[in-house]
């Protein structure tokens, strides 16, 4: 067995489901958790949690080059880390220990040379590689499951690459290399008094390579929230070359290059650096609580506030069920968690005029809480009432997951996107397919709940949340449900018109949806650029799409 690398890691990861190795719940939490399973008729009980001494992993197919082999780890821990994302499927087969497809070998480039090394290394024995930066995927997209045509898996880690190179403060830029997590570049940015404001309910164990090549949503509801917006350039290796893009601030040669990277999923090459626009950390902030006895009427209020050109920060509605699932709620009202931020100017104006719609909706709030929102300090106000709690769930909610997946709960959940027109429709069909589709999977009824986590003004981005139990209460059950809820979800966004997901990424586990989505003669397209770049086909196959003359096929967790 291997040593692992000899330059310093990052802090163990837990590899059986969220954070880092030491991480634990609080009493709070504890007690929340049994609350939630005891309204799904599950006991709260503890079990032993999975230890690495209960996997027993193949040993490596094959040796890397002495003059890589430094980079290299094979040590039980780096390879069950690396094995699959952090889904409930992830999840339930680690608590089943029944590691996902393990790769070979994790490598660990020191910068881009050793990425172009190890790529040529691959591509001359027939190697896949998975490229990977905080392994947070929930669909399959950083999992091993290549198919049988490959000699090996490589899993390649870039953790070593997380430094902010340069900063412009002028034109307000970084360059930034792909590896670093979300808390480390912003850690660095915080000298110049620069932020990405970047900020996925991942953002504490994924990268910003990650985000980008996943189209990954950030957690503020309007305007530049995808990182989309923030991309001014990027450097991407591929077994072809290198291609990297000219910062501008905007440009109409041609088809753009940056646009071919975003949302590639590690399948046309390895983003190793990218610069980033940046802004100024806000001053100005204002929030609201808003309760509506009609959901309906939030739901028009939220169109209503999209369609002003207001642009607030925040603008995420909860439905009942949704309010109850984050502890802010009792079922009764909807709630409209409203929020506005600026580095320049008050606020008052714009939070008067949102407030003013939402009392034409029906809307009620507590006035002076908000008064007291509005302050150009960091004071606790804005994270305070269904705000503050709203947040703190959202942050803290994949820890309370992983212990209820060892007890046999199923807790998952699907985003998509959809137009004003098509929503109510969309809304009450997808609640009636999945909960026929979980009654028939596990026998039982579900809490099945909905939050607007992104509003256009063409529409907004709807995020459903399940929780169920297997009949039995046994993992091999639940997982073995899942995979039919899964299946069924898949089939009810594409069915009632919404996209396969809206920042979650395709994966394997989206990638039916994408296919029936998506053109098939833009995926052809897409192929073939995948051909030119990587022509022996080793770049994370069966994410997106096969490579030509090489089929993988949908494999990882919804294919066992």
């Amino acid at each position: 067995m291997s040593k692992a690398p000899s330059l310093s890691r990052r802090p163990p990861r837990r590899f059986w489901g969220w954070g880092n190795a030491d991480a634990a719940l609080s009493e709070r939490e504890h007690a929340t958790l049994k609350g939630m399973l005891a309204a799904l008729e599950s006991r709260y009980a503890s079990r032993p949690e999975p230890r690495l001494d209960e996997f027993t992993l193949p040993a490596p197919r094959v040796t890397p080059s002495a003059n890589l082999a430094a980079l290299f780890s094979a040590t039980p821990l780096d390879r069950l880390n690396h094995s699959a994302g952090k889904s409930y499927a992830d999840c339930a087969r680690m608590w089943l220990r029944q590691a996902p497809t393990p790769p070979d070998w994790v490598a660990f480039p020191e910068d881009e040379q050793g990425v172009i090394d190890i790529l040529d290394w691959a591509q001359s024995n027939n190697v896949a590689v998975i490229p990977y930066g905080g392994g947070s995927s929930v669909c399959g997209g950083v999992e091993a499951a290549v198919g049988d045509s490959y000699a090996a898996v490589v899993s390649l880690d870039l953790e070593r690459l997380n430094r902010v190179l340069e900063v412009d403060p002028v034109s307000r830029a970084a360059c930034i290399q792909a590896g670093a997590l979300g808390p480390e570049l912003e850690a660095q940015l915080k000298p110049h008094q620069l932020t990405l404001r970047h900020f996925p309910q991942s953002f504490e164990f994924s990268s910003l390579g990650g985000w980008i090549v996943t189209r990954a949503g950030g957690h503020y509801a309007t305007q530049q929230t995808h990182i989309d917006d923030f991309v001014e350039a990027t450097r991407l290796v591929t077994p072809s070359g290198v291609m990297h893009t000219r910062r501008l601030p905007g440009s109409g040669a041609g088809p753009a290059p940056d646009r071919l990277v975003l949302g590639s999923e590690g399948t046309l090459g390895v983003l190793t650096e990218a610069w980033v626009r940046l802004q100024a950390p806000p001053r100005f902030r204002a929030s609201a609580s808003v309760h509506f006895a009609q959901y309906k009427a939030a739901a028009n209020c939220v169109r209503a506030i999209a369609q002003s050109g207001l642009n607030p920060s925040n603008c995420r509605l909860l439905d009942t069920q949704e309010a109850v699932f984050a502890g802010v709620g009792d079922g009764r009202k909807a709630i409209l968690v409203l929020g506005f931020e600026s580095a320049d100017h008050g606020l008052q104006a714009w939070m008067a005029r949102a407030l003013e719609l939402v009392s034409d909706h029906g809307g009620t709030y507590d006035a002076e809480a908000v008064s007291r929102s509005m302050s150009d300090q960091d004071t606790i106000e804005h994270r305070s009432g269904a705000a503050g709690a709203w947040r703190e769930a959202f942050l803290r909610m994949p820890y309370w997951r992983d212990p209820a997946v060892g007890l046999g709960v199923i807790m998952d959940t699907f985003e998509t996107a959809i137009t004003w027109e098509r929503f109510a429709d969309f809304y009450a069909g997808v609640k009636t397919d999945l909960s026929r589709a979980i009654k028939k999977a596990t026998g039982q009824d579900t809490q099945l709940s909905c939050r607007l986590t992104h509003v256009y003004p063409d529409g907004p981005a709807p995020y459903l949340t399940f929780a169920t139990r297997a009949a039995d209460g046994s993992v091999a059950s639940a997982l073995s449900a899942w995979r039919e809820i899964k299946q069924a979800a898949n089939e009810a966004v594409i069915a009632h018109g919404g996209t396969i997901t809206h920042h979650h990424a395709v994966g394997r586990d989206h990638r039916s949806g994408y296919e029936r989505e998506v053109d098939p003669l833009f995926r052809t397209m897409v192929a073939a650029a995948k051909h030119a770049v990587d022509p022996k086909g080793i770049l994370n196959p069966g994410v997106l799409i096969d490579p030509v003359n090489r089929p993988v096929g949908i494999t990882g967790a919804l294919a066992k």
